[in-house]
This record gives C-alpha cells, sequence and structure tokens, in this order.
C-alpha cells in the first residue's frame, strides 16, 4: 500500500512544498529523500509541528516539516526586550 505525504520547508516569507507518494512502512527519512528539499543546513524534522527524527514512521496525509536552526537564542531575545522596556 502507498502512502501519500507532504513535505515542507518554510522561510519567514515563502515556502516550498512537495507531495510524495512512498510504499509503507515509509519514514521521514524516505520522505525527505523522495522530495529533494532535504539539506545540510536543516536543525531537524517535525510532523505537524511535532520533534520527529528521520525513523518516524509516517501515515496517509502526515505533513514532514524541515526544521531550520535557530537564528537568535530566544532567551537572549527576551531579556534584551525586557531591558529595552525598563529604560
Amino acid at each position: 500500500m502507498a502512502v501519500r505525504v507532504e513535505v515542507v520547508r518554510a522561510w519567514p516569507r515563502r515556502f516550498e512544498s512537495v507531495a510524495v507518494t512512498l510504499d509503507e512502512p515509509a519514514t521521514v527519512a524516505d520522505a525527505v529523500t523522495a522530495s529533494g528539499l532535504g539539506g545540510a543546513d536543516d536543525a531537524g524534522y517535525a510532523v505537524f509541528g511535532e520533534r520527529a527524527t528521520g525513523a518516524t514512521t509516517l501515515r496517509e496525509g502526515d505533513r514532514v516539516e524541515l526544521l531550520r536552526p535557530l537564528q537568535a537564542d530566544p532567551k537572549e531575545s527576551r531579556r534584551r526586550r525586557a531591558q529595552a522596556r525598563r529604560g
């Protein structure tokens, strides 16, 4: 049986999406390879926003998201905003 999934890579103002059909059992790594979107700059994967690994098994209709590395440390960003509010 075949499994259809969507692989998505997003940037702030644009995204790429590729639908792939894979043989069961399909994994995140299989979907990324079949889509051609994977790259060395990927920080990880998610399936519908939930953290996943390359070995995570996929189901029909899943959306695999390619995660990018953080541009800034969230804790440091909050500290700077709080410091700016204090004056």
